[in-house]
């Protein structure tokens, strides 16, 4: 008896290790995983004061293990929960862009466009620039499985004009898209992105001088623009061994007249605060206010810590994002816009909530209207 349990036991520990060997095989051959960094890269992920003991660290302590009982329970929500909330029901109203718009550069005005999810176009100063272009049908490393996107996309790749700049928050499946960027290389003047993710750009086959990489608090110039890499609480990671190897970031966009906070994904911090006092006030902030659960409080805001962060940047009118196009939590698909907007109404706080393709032109244009209501 006691035989053919150690032969059992021996047997599951051999295809357990055949599946990491095969699962880290794959994860190499496979370009949509990206890659690591490398000398002069990881030399200079190194000297970073965000880095030690082999990984990037939150600004502050962030707790993200959710333990066994964790996840049973996320588990029995997967197995039993209402899956049927978690995504609509009918086709979401999205505006299609007429292109024959980009015929002409805009100068004179903001334009900011929601992709869906934390995708955005920009248009400032009569540049373009492209926010978390992830633009495929699957958050995933594969086409076959994965959440798989509510809607049709506003605008195709093929269809933008040339892209100045692409900002890039890191390295998770539903921002970073292998696909999409390699359908951006060409058509992009820049890249930047945060410490260490030009590595999956530069497998992707976008050139090493079309990418620059910052840390938190770093500033550089682009044709007339300045970008900010400022801190957020989160992580990264897209294989089974990267987690925490390359940093995460929120972006600051200032350009002549308007100032822009992009959040990328963050838990909620005392560092909006910071980010306020040193660049604010944004005429708008693009927040993350989607995909919580009390599982993992630390790495992602609840609607109403969106708001409170937005009143903490300094903002003037607030846009709720990272929702309306994946279910990657438990929640309703709508239960994020209807938390965020109602603290907002309560605080008294500006918002819009244009259609995944409908321009937000500042001090011009700001949708306000519930169309996910049905």
């Amino acid at each position: 008896m006691k035989k053919s349990i150690r032969v059992s036991l021996y047997v599951l520990g051999f295809i357990l290790l055949l599946a990491i060997v095969a699962g880290c095989s794959l994860q190499r051959l496979s370009p949509q995983f990206g890659a690591e960094a490398k000398g002069d890269r990881l030399e200079t992920i190194k000297r970073s004061p965000n880095y030690f003991e082999g990984e990037f660290h939150n600004p502050v302590e962030t707790n993200m293990d959710i333990g066994f009982k964790g996840y049973m329970k996320l588990l029995s929500s997967r197995l039993f929960g209402e899956s049927d909330e978690q995504q609509p029901d009918y086709d979401l109203p999205v505006q299609k862009i007429d292109t024959s718009r980009f015929d002409v550069v805009q100068d004179t005005a903001t334009v900011i466009t929601w992709l869906g999810h934390s995708a955005f176009l920009v248009e400032i100063d009569g540049k373009r620039l492209l926010l978390d272009p992830m633009m495929g049908d699957r958050a995933s490393p594969f086409s076959f499985i994965g959440p798989k996107r509510f809607s049709e996309l506003p605008v195709s790749i093929e269809a933008l004009p040339r892209i100045d700049a692409v900002l890039i928050s890191h390295d998770h499946y539903d921002h970073l898209d292998y696909s999409s960027i390699q359908k951006l290389s060409e058509k992009t003047g820049h890249f930047f992105v945060a410490l260490g993710v030009g590595a999956h750009l530069e497998r992707w086959g976008v050139p090493a001088a079309k990418i620059t990489e910052m840390d938190w608090w770093q500033e550089t110039s682009y044709q007339g623009l300045t970008f900010a890499s400022t801190p957020s609480r989160h992580f990264s990671g897209r294989g089974l061994s990267d987690r925490m190897k390359t940093l995460w970031t929120s972006w600051v966009i200032l350009g002549n007249d308007d100032r822009i906070f992009f959040s990328g994904d963050s838990g909620y911090f005392n560092g909006f605060e910071q980010i306020g006092m040193k660049y604010g006030p944004f005429d708008i902030t693009l927040m993350e206010c989607g995909q919580y659960n009390e599982l993992w409080p630390n790495i992602h805001m609840m609607p109403e810590q969106t708001v409170q962060a937005h009143i903490d940047l300094r903002g003037k009118l607030l846009m709720p994002i990272h929702w309306g196009a994946f279910t990657l939590a438990m929640h309703s698909w709508t239960d994020p816009i209807e938390r965020a907007t109602n603290k907002a109404a309560e605080l008294r706080v500006p918002v819009t909530t244009p259609r995944i393709g409908e321009p937000v032109i500042l001090q011009s244009k700001v949708p306000q209207q519930d169309w996910w209501r049905e």
